[in-house]
């Protein structure tokens, strides 16, 4: 099936000022998480995943520490999570996912960042239907057999798995992202996940051409620069030389 997914690593990034930005976007996730689902990693797989995704992000342990200790204090922010769908260039479809502790000041950024790209925002709703609301999990591994097996004992709903070159991917909907996670773990010892996380996938792709390209990656680095914006997913498709 051949499901593209986005692949954090591959948009590591590059500047200390990117790297802070990326580092609070991890801090403000963990510490929703651990106050949300509890501060114990071993209790919470939610947070347990978002703290091996952002070691290999290479986020400092402090961040991460600093996170889980202010939802343990209880103290703080008040983060709630905001959504935005809409149309990007080339009328590729969008959807924004925030984390805000002032929803009025994250919806006049996001559509800002729409409007300067001649872009339109949506209503709720508006494109989500063109996705898929996926957990994602890669890893190294020879035996498909096996690991569709090892779900299919947890009972877990697997939408798809995919083998190449030794990579399996396994395609679950977002609702069995903890029960899928566990067992994979509990099956394969020493599991390295090379993707685990839950995101959106388009069922259809967008081929943005021209002049939209750049003003394409305007408008994704417009968003990705917001501090309250945590994830972009499009289904956009650019060519190869401008990604």
């Amino acid at each position: 099936m051949g499901r593209a997914y986005q692949n954090r690593k591959e948009s590591m990034a590059k500047t200390a000022a990117a790297k802070t930005k990326v580092y609070s976007k991890y801090g403000r996730e963990i510490y929703m998480a651990a106050k949300s689902g509890g501060t114990d990693p071993d209790g919470n797989l939610s947070l347990r995943g978002l703290i091996d995704r952002a070691k290999k992000d290479q986020v400092p342990s402090h961040v991460i520490e600093k996170a889980i200790d202010k939802a343990k204090g209880g103290a703080g922010e008040d983060y709630s999570p905001a959504r935005y769908e809409g149309y990007g260039p080339g009328n590729c479809m969008v959807i924004v996912d925030c984390l805000t502790d002032n929803p009025n000041r994250t919806f006049g950024d996001v559509r800002l960042a729409f409007t300067k790209t001649k872009c339109k925002i949506g209503t709720p709703g508006a494109v989500a239907h063109m996705f898929d609301h996926c957990a994602i999990f890669a890893f190294k591994h020879d035996d498909e057999e096996a690991v569709l097996e090892a779900l299919m004992e947890a009972d877990v709903d697997v939408t798809d798995i995919e083998n190449e070159d030794g990579l399996i991917t396994v395609f679950t909907p977002n609702t069995e992202y903890a029960k899928a996670r566990q067992a994979l773990v509990d099956a394969f010892e020493g599991i390295d996940f090379e993707a685990d996380e839950i995101q959106f996938l388009p069922k259809t792709t967008t081929q943005v051409e021209g002049d939209d390209i750049p003003l394409f990656e305007k408008f994704l680095d417009m968003l990705n620069d917001l501090d309250d914006v945590q994830n972009v997913f499009h289904n956009a498709e650019v060519p190869e030389q401008y990604e």
